[in-house]
């Protein structure tokens, strides 16, 4: 078995290194300490893959939660593939949720990714459920938006009251964004490539009633809740990428890199010594 220690060095050093090449460092690394497998893949939120249901012939997304071995369950038949003798389902409650939830992010991923590929999975928990909602939205190579939203849902922590009973839900929120551009930069540098890579993991807990909702009664209401969770937590993040990420890199970016001509801010310059001079010689 892998040492503490060394599970503790393997993530400190994929800190460390480029978010672009993640998934072959984990390779490696796995390579390397194969007892550490596990434990990384469950640890280590990496961009996603997808592949189609040979049933349905629909595209699903591959995360260790749909993994079992090399192969991979797809939610929309349900099956294993390549299919497997003693794999785990769910549950035939958690299932119908499954499903649910499926055709409600369906909607949203179009709603707010105008297409894309989503995918969430549902497995039983001893006093509730969880689950994780994938979505993925790429533009040729040029970037890439991968968010992995994990929650759980306590129904024995709840309460109930005169509004109707409470359940606990905890959400761990992670989004993977990539940015390419090059070819052909100005100054006579020749081609100019600008690689803008990272991810960030927010988390949040609530109490909150299950009211009944569709078909599915108050199952249906777990389904809502979790999507208003992840809803209001993707606008969050989208928010912040924006206004504190990109607006920072924006602000360096035009420090090192000036948009007007070199003579115009030369010749500034000395329109403001010369204003500054003749103002000490009064």
């Amino acid at each position: 078995m892998a040492s503490e220690a060394q599970f503790d060095a393997a993530l400190d050093l994929l800190r460390r290194l480029s978010p672009l090449n993640v998934s072959s460092n984990l390779t490696a690394i796995t390579s390397l300490v194969p007892d550490l497998t596990e434990d990384l893949l469950s640890s280590v939120d990496q961009p996603l893959s997808s592949a189609r249901c040979k049933k349905t012939g629909r595209d699903y997304l591959l995360c260790d939660y749909n993994r079992d071995g090399d192969s991979y369950r797809s939610p929309w038949s349900n099956e294993f593939e390549p299919p497997l003798d003693d794999a785990t389902f769910p549950s035939d409650r958690v299932r119908k949720m499954e499903v649910e939830a499926n055709n409600a992010f369906d909607v949203y991923r179009q709603m707010y990714y105008e297409g894309g590929t989503g995918s969430v999975y549902l497995w039983d928990l001893d006093d509730g459920f969880a689950g994780v909602v994938l979505l993925k939205k790429s533009v040729a190579r040029e970037a890439g938006w991968d968010s992995v939203h994990v929650f759980e849902v306590d129904e024995r922590r709840g309460s109930g009251n005169g509004g109707g009973r409470t359940c606990h839900y905890k959400l761990t929120s992670t989004v993977i964004l990539h940015l390419k551009s090059g070819g052909g930069g100005g100054g006579g540098g020749g081609d100019q490539e600008l690689n803008l890579a990272g991810s960030m993991t927010r988390q949040v807990e609530a109490d909150l009633v299950v009211e009944s909702a569709g078909g599915q009664g108050k199952d249906g209401g777990h389904v809502c809740n979790a999507g208003r969770l992840i809803e209001d937590m993707e606008g969050k993040m989208r928010n912040m990428l924006q206004e504190v990420y990109f607006g920072k890199a924006k602000d360096v970016v035009g420090d090192l890199r000036s948009v007007a001509p070199l003579t115009g801010v030369n010749r500034d310059r000395q329109t403001q010594r010369d204003v500054i001079s003749s103002m000490g010689g009064k």
